[in-house]
């Protein structure tokens, strides 16, 4: 019998496939909702990896639920969120630690300071590092059995990625406005170089610069916007190492009050970048390939993918939102947008005359007047011939064209005069001082005979200019 014919297909037109938007859709889908791509978890971990993954969820957890971290993820410029190591359950556990254990005799701080580095920040520390070593022992011996953590280290990973993002923003918004470090005031041009703290120098070198102070920002808000997006949190979260060790550096050279938080977001930086590193040795250090680091979703539902996403891409936007309108907020509040008063400026005194007479302007006289300084929020300083100032809050009412100083040192010693302008920099004022009538001359000085004010921008520059 013969044999039946065998048939190859050599048809031009090509097998059928699926439909292209369908193809494009379960491509592109699983893109948008991947987690972080520093997902490089293999199926069973090392012994010090677990434990130190379960040290890790632990502390990270609670200083972030405990610190401004959490305040800043619920950030609302409308509302201020009270810090949360100042109310239960952290404040009657840090003052029972502060006076029992640590037998702390002062009174402890908890709010108002504006410093990060209170012994209340250092006793919650001390809370949190011996809660998450407890934990992290118990966790280790009841769950021994289990090799790995891939499902809570997705979460947890996803939550550190927002807190250290959080913090990058609010921190860069701060700067890129700027308001964090404003450019020296009246007073600070006034000081001696000499007088300044550390973190004076510091403030007041950056805030004098502000094309810097802005392009620091921006490096911040570059960093906390990456953290956002999956595909480029690993760039995010080494911009992000780089920024804040540059930051705890000048925080621990300068003696600024942030150095405990500055500190934690390199260690939250780290645990970012943890799954990467034998990448980064291969890349660096081996000369070998880096593969691309593998991606497994949240959850396994495409339904639920999308969802997802949608949620963090929504959550992202309100969060900068947020941020650039605190900050807008803040920049006609106390920035730089707020109006000056009316007699803003360095006022110079050229005739003080007490009961008639005119005092003449000796360094040995400790009564007689230098200079007054206006300053924004109603807060000036008040210099007796030995440059020494007095600081003070002031009102005035234009109507009457009364002057009211409140000196802090006395407390609440109030002087009440008459103030009048000729001419723009001439200021007049008249009233009883300890009981004397006084008339005082004063004349405006130049701000800008500052060269730190007037100096600027050079491009050529035969010689430096350092003054």
């Amino acid at each position: 019998m013969a044999e039946a014919p065998r048939f190859r297909h050599h048809s031009p037109i090509p097998l059928p496939r699926r439909p292209i938007a369908y193809r494009r859709c379960a491509l592109a889908t699983p893109a948008l909702a991947d987690p972080p791509q520093t997902e490089t978890i293999p199926a069973s971990w090392p012994l010090a990896t677990r434990i130190a993954f379960r040290f890790c969820v632990v502390y990270f957890g609670l200083y972030c639920l405990s610190t401004q971290i959490l305040t800043t993820l619920l950030s609302n410029p409308r509302y201020d969120f009270p810090d949360p190591s100042s109310i239960p359950p952290w404040r009657p556990i840090i003052t029972f630690v502060a006076t029992r254990l640590f037998h702390h005799k002062a009174a402890l701080v908890f709010t108002g300071s504006g410093s990060g580095d209170k012994t209340v920040d250092l006793i919650l520390m001390v809370c949190l590092f011996t809660v998450a070593l407890v934990v992290t022992i118990a966790w280790s011996l009841l769950d021994r059995r289990r090799t790995s953590y891939p499902t809570l280290h997705r979460w947890v990973f996803l939550f550190i990625r927002f807190a250290l993002a959080g913090q990058m923003l609010v921190y860069g918004f701060a700067k890129a406005v700027p308001l964090q470090m404003s450019f020296p005031n009246l007073v600070a041009l006034l000081e001696p170089y000499g007088n300044f703290s550390p973190m004076g120098v510091l403030w007041n070198s950056v805030g004098a610069s502000p094309p810097y102070e802005i392009f620091v920002g921006c490096l911040e808000i570059l960093g906390g916007l990456l953290l956002l997006i999956p595909r480029t949190l690993t760039l995010g979260a080494l911009i992000s190492l780089l920024d804040m060790s540059y930051v705890f550096l000048l925080n621990m050279t300068y003696d600024v009050p942030v150095k405990f938080l500055s500190f934690h977001l390199i260690l939250l930086s780290l645990f970012l970048l943890a799954p990467q590193f034998q990448r980064f040795a291969n890349f660096f250090f081996l000369n070998r390939t880096a593969e691309p680091a593998p991606s497994a979703p949240l959850f396994h539902s495409l339904g639920a993918q999308r969802i997802a996403f949608a949620v963090g891409v929504v959550y992202a936007l309100w969060l900068i939102g947020n941020n650039v309108y605190g900050d807008r907020l803040a920049w006609k509040t106390y920035g730089p947008g707020l109006a000056k008063p009316a007699l803003y400026g360095i006022w110079d005194v050229e005739q003080f005359t007490v009961d008639g007479q005119a005092r003449p302007p000796l360094l040995t006289d400790t009564t007689r007047w230098r200079r007054l300084v206006f300053e924004r929020f109603e807060f000036g300083a008040l210099y007796s011939m030995n440059d020494t100032p007095s600081y003070y809050e002031f009102s005035t009412d234009s109507k009457q064209n009364n002057l009211t100083l409140t000196l802090r040192r006395p407390a609440n010693t109030k002087i009440s005069l008459t103030y009048s302008r000729p001419t723009p920099d001439q200021l007049l004022l008249d009233g009883p001082i300890d009981g004397h009538p006084t008339h005082i001359q004063l004349r405006l000085e130049d701000r800008n005979k500052f060269l730190l004010v007037s100096r600027g921008f050079h491009w050529i520059q035969e010689y430096p200019f350092n003054r």
